[in-house]
């Protein structure tokens, strides 16, 4: 029989505290082996003993549990983390996502989603209630369809915007040089970037976009 999965348990109210332990414990696929009220107990506690798999509520006192997910990560410490919390709005649920959380349960699901979910997270995969999943899901494809194509110009600094003014209008990167009190090499590097960063490989392509950008004209330093 492989071993339990081991639990550290983060929420500041203990009789809720008691009821998760109980019904994560009666799977004999799980053993809580600490718990905790505070991020900051939580990062003690995961230096100390050997877990598996962090439940935490968002809202502890002290150290939250976001501000926790994001500074267990900065540390590197080895552990999958489920939230269970009172929020059920799609913006928790990204910022947890984002912070390096691999599970979401709202508290008034935990009784049928919550060892689902460490299960999930345990083996390293996602777990989002069906009904979250299909919202954020939505809501990704919407951004992607009203995001606007970034300009390539918009990439460039504004001493790559100057190179490249200077370039469409005919100076050398000697005289470029000498005109920004720059070492030749240093033009060469600006050069390089701004093909890189454009997409180009031919200085035509380059005067041939200043052009159609209309920067000629413009001294932007």
């Amino acid at each position: 029989m492989p071993e339990p999965v081991r639990v550290l348990l983060a929420d500041d109210h203990p009789v809720l505290r008691a009821g998760v332990k109980y019904l994560l414990q009666s799977d004999p696929q799980f053993v809580v082996v600490a718990e905790a009220a505070d991020g900051e107990a939580v990062l003690h506690l995961l230096e100390q003993e050997t877990v598996d798999v962090l439940v935490i509520d968002l809202a502890m006192p002290g150290m939250g549990g976001l501000q926790c997910i994001k500074e267990i990560k900065a540390r590197g410490l080895p552990v999958k983390i489920v939230v269970f919390s009172m929020y059920g709005d799609e913006q928790y649920i990204k910022e947890a996502l984002r912070a390096g959380a691999l599970a979401y349960v709202e508290k008034e699901a935990v009784d049928t989603e919550l060892l689902a979910a460490v299960r999930a997270a345990s083996a390293g995969r996602f777990y989002l209630h069906q009904g979250h999943m299909q919202n954020l899901l939505s809501a990704l494809l919407l951004d992607k369809e009203q995001a606007d194509p970034l300009d390539p110009y918009q990439l460039l600094s504004a001493r790559e915007r100057e190179v490249l003014r200077l370039i469409a209008r005919g100076y050398s990167l000697t005289e470029i040089a000498e005109l920004l009190s720059l070492s030749v090499k240093t033009v060469e590097t600006y050069k390089s970037r701004i093909m890189q960063k454009l997409g180009f490989c031919k200085k035509s392509q380059l005067i041939e976009y200043a052009l159609a950008q209309g920067v000629l004209g413009v001294r932007e330093m």
